[in-house]
Protein backbone atom coordinates (compact mmCIF):
# COMPACT_ATOMS: atom_id res chain seq x y z
CA UNK A 1 0.00 0.00 0.00
CA UNK A 2 1.74 3.07 -1.17
CA UNK A 3 -0.72 5.60 0.56
CA UNK A 4 -0.45 7.11 3.71
CA UNK A 5 -3.70 5.95 6.03
CA UNK A 6 -4.89 6.62 8.99
CA UNK A 7 -6.95 4.48 12.19
CA UNK A 8 -8.44 7.30 13.97
CA UNK A 9 -11.24 6.28 17.01
CA UNK A 10 -13.67 6.72 19.45
CA UNK A 11 -13.87 4.27 22.61
CA UNK A 12 -15.56 4.76 25.49
CA UNK A 13 -15.31 1.10 27.00
CA UNK A 14 -12.42 0.04 25.38
CA UNK A 15 -13.86 -2.48 22.68
CA UNK A 16 -13.50 -0.02 19.83
CA UNK A 17 -9.82 0.70 20.60
CA UNK A 18 -8.86 -3.09 20.39
CA UNK A 19 -10.50 -3.56 17.11
CA UNK A 20 -8.91 0.10 16.36
CA UNK A 21 -5.21 -1.31 17.33
CA UNK A 22 -5.95 -4.44 15.18
CA UNK A 23 -7.25 -2.75 11.94
CA UNK A 24 -4.19 -0.05 12.18
CA UNK A 25 -1.80 -3.15 12.38
CA UNK A 26 -3.00 -5.59 9.40
CA UNK A 27 -3.42 -1.97 7.17
CA UNK A 28 -0.45 -0.61 8.45
CA UNK A 29 -1.91 2.53 9.27
CA UNK A 30 -0.85 5.38 11.52
CA UNK A 31 -3.49 5.39 14.98
CA UNK A 32 -4.93 8.41 16.79
CA UNK A 33 -7.72 8.43 19.54
CA UNK A 34 -10.19 10.46 19.66
CA UNK A 35 -10.97 11.77 22.97
CA UNK A 36 -13.32 13.71 24.37
CA UNK A 37 -11.66 16.91 26.88
CA UNK A 38 -13.65 15.78 29.52
CA UNK A 39 -13.74 12.31 29.58
CA UNK A 40 -17.12 10.01 29.95
CA UNK A 41 -17.43 8.45 33.30
CA UNK A 42 -19.84 5.20 33.67
CA UNK A 43 -22.72 7.46 34.76
CA UNK A 44 -22.26 9.92 31.73
CA UNK A 45 -22.57 6.58 29.52
CA UNK A 46 -26.09 5.08 31.06
CA UNK A 47 -27.97 4.96 27.73
CA UNK A 48 -30.73 4.45 30.10
CA UNK A 49 -30.75 7.37 32.11
CA UNK A 50 -32.39 10.38 29.94
CA UNK A 51 -30.54 12.51 31.78
CA UNK A 52 -26.77 11.17 31.22
CA UNK A 53 -24.86 12.94 29.35
CA UNK A 54 -24.64 10.19 26.08
CA UNK A 55 -28.43 10.69 26.20
CA UNK A 56 -28.17 14.49 26.45
CA UNK A 57 -25.83 14.64 23.63
CA UNK A 58 -27.40 12.10 21.15
CA UNK A 59 -30.44 13.71 21.58
CA UNK A 60 -29.35 16.60 20.00
CA UNK A 61 -27.44 15.66 16.50
CA UNK A 62 -25.79 19.52 16.29
CA UNK A 63 -24.38 18.93 19.63
CA UNK A 64 -20.25 18.52 19.30
CA UNK A 65 -18.46 17.52 22.38
CA UNK A 66 -15.25 19.17 22.52
CA UNK A 67 -11.79 16.32 21.84
CA UNK A 68 -8.75 16.48 23.50
CA UNK A 69 -5.95 16.58 20.44
CA UNK A 70 -5.56 16.86 17.50
CA UNK A 71 -4.21 15.08 14.50
CA UNK A 72 -0.67 16.46 13.42
CA UNK A 73 -0.09 16.40 9.87
CA UNK A 74 -3.79 15.68 8.79
CA UNK A 75 -2.42 16.56 5.14
CA UNK A 76 -0.52 13.52 4.77
CA UNK A 77 -3.14 11.25 4.95
CA UNK A 78 -5.04 9.64 2.04
CA UNK A 79 -7.28 7.23 3.74
CA UNK A 80 -8.91 7.48 6.95
CA UNK A 81 -10.77 5.14 8.62
CA UNK A 82 -12.87 5.95 11.53
CA UNK A 83 -13.65 3.71 14.26
CA UNK A 84 -16.75 4.37 17.52
CA UNK A 85 -19.33 2.95 19.09
CA UNK A 86 -22.55 2.74 17.92
CA UNK A 87 -25.22 4.87 20.14
CA UNK A 88 -28.66 5.07 19.10
CA UNK A 89 -28.19 3.40 16.03
CA UNK A 90 -25.44 6.32 14.39
CA UNK A 91 -21.72 7.16 15.75
CA UNK A 92 -21.86 9.40 18.59
CA UNK A 93 -21.01 13.21 17.47
CA UNK A 94 -18.12 12.87 19.15
CA UNK A 95 -17.43 12.41 15.78
CA UNK A 96 -19.13 14.72 13.95
CA UNK A 97 -16.69 16.96 15.85
CA UNK A 98 -13.50 15.14 14.65
CA UNK A 99 -14.70 14.98 11.36
CA UNK A 100 -15.93 19.12 11.26
CA UNK A 101 -12.15 19.51 12.70
CA UNK A 102 -9.98 19.10 9.59
CA UNK A 103 -10.15 19.34 5.99
CA UNK A 104 -11.06 16.40 4.18
CA UNK A 105 -11.56 17.15 0.72
CA UNK A 106 -10.14 14.89 -1.37
CA UNK A 107 -9.67 12.15 0.69
CA UNK A 108 -11.37 8.68 1.89
CA UNK A 109 -13.26 8.28 4.65
CA UNK A 110 -14.05 4.63 5.97
CA UNK A 111 -15.89 4.45 9.21
CA UNK A 112 -16.15 1.07 11.39
CA UNK A 113 -18.14 0.47 14.64
CA UNK A 114 -18.41 -1.94 17.48
CA UNK A 115 -21.90 -2.49 18.85
CA UNK A 116 -23.77 -5.08 20.83
CA UNK A 117 -26.62 -5.41 19.07
CA UNK A 118 -27.71 -2.95 15.97
CA UNK A 119 -25.69 -2.16 12.73
CA UNK A 120 -24.52 1.01 11.26
CA UNK A 121 -28.03 2.42 10.71
CA UNK A 122 -27.72 6.00 9.33
CA UNK A 123 -24.52 6.79 10.23
CA UNK A 124 -23.46 7.68 7.09
CA UNK A 125 -26.34 9.28 6.57
CA UNK A 126 -25.66 11.68 9.85
CA UNK A 127 -21.32 12.13 8.85
CA UNK A 128 -21.78 13.01 5.52
CA UNK A 129 -22.73 16.75 6.22
CA UNK A 130 -19.49 16.88 8.41
CA UNK A 131 -16.73 15.77 5.65
CA UNK A 132 -18.16 17.68 2.68
CA UNK A 133 -15.70 16.98 -0.28
CA UNK A 134 -14.61 13.38 1.24
CA UNK A 135 -15.63 9.81 -0.79
CA UNK A 136 -17.46 8.39 2.71
CA UNK A 137 -17.70 5.16 2.03
CA UNK A 138 -20.07 2.61 3.03
CA UNK A 139 -19.03 1.36 6.66
CA UNK A 140 -18.62 -1.90 8.79
CA UNK A 141 -18.99 -3.72 11.90
CA UNK A 142 -15.82 -4.74 13.34
CA UNK A 143 -17.30 -6.24 16.81
CA UNK A 144 -15.22 -8.23 18.78
CA UNK A 145 -11.57 -9.47 18.25
CA UNK A 146 -10.86 -9.49 14.35
CA UNK A 147 -10.15 -12.93 13.06
CA UNK A 148 -7.37 -13.30 10.65
CA UNK A 149 -9.73 -14.57 7.79
CA UNK A 150 -11.59 -10.75 8.94
CA UNK A 151 -8.13 -8.74 8.79
CA UNK A 152 -7.66 -10.76 5.23
CA UNK A 153 -11.16 -9.24 4.13
CA UNK A 154 -10.31 -5.56 4.92
CA UNK A 155 -6.57 -6.08 2.78
CA UNK A 156 -8.62 -7.78 -0.08
CA UNK A 157 -11.29 -4.91 -0.15
CA UNK A 158 -8.87 -2.24 0.46
CA UNK A 159 -6.50 -3.42 -2.49
CA UNK A 160 -9.30 -3.50 -4.58
CA UNK A 161 -10.29 -0.15 -4.65
CA UNK A 162 -6.96 0.89 -4.95
CA UNK A 163 -5.55 1.21 -1.09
Amino acid sequence: MNKKILVAYFSASGVTAKVAKKLAEAVGADLFEIEPESPYTSADLNWTDKKSRSSVEMNDPAFRPAIAGKVDGMEQYEVVFVGFPIWWYVAPTIINTFLESYDFSGKTIIPFATSGGSGMGKTNERLAPSCPGASLLKGKMLNGSLSQAELETIQNWLEEIGY
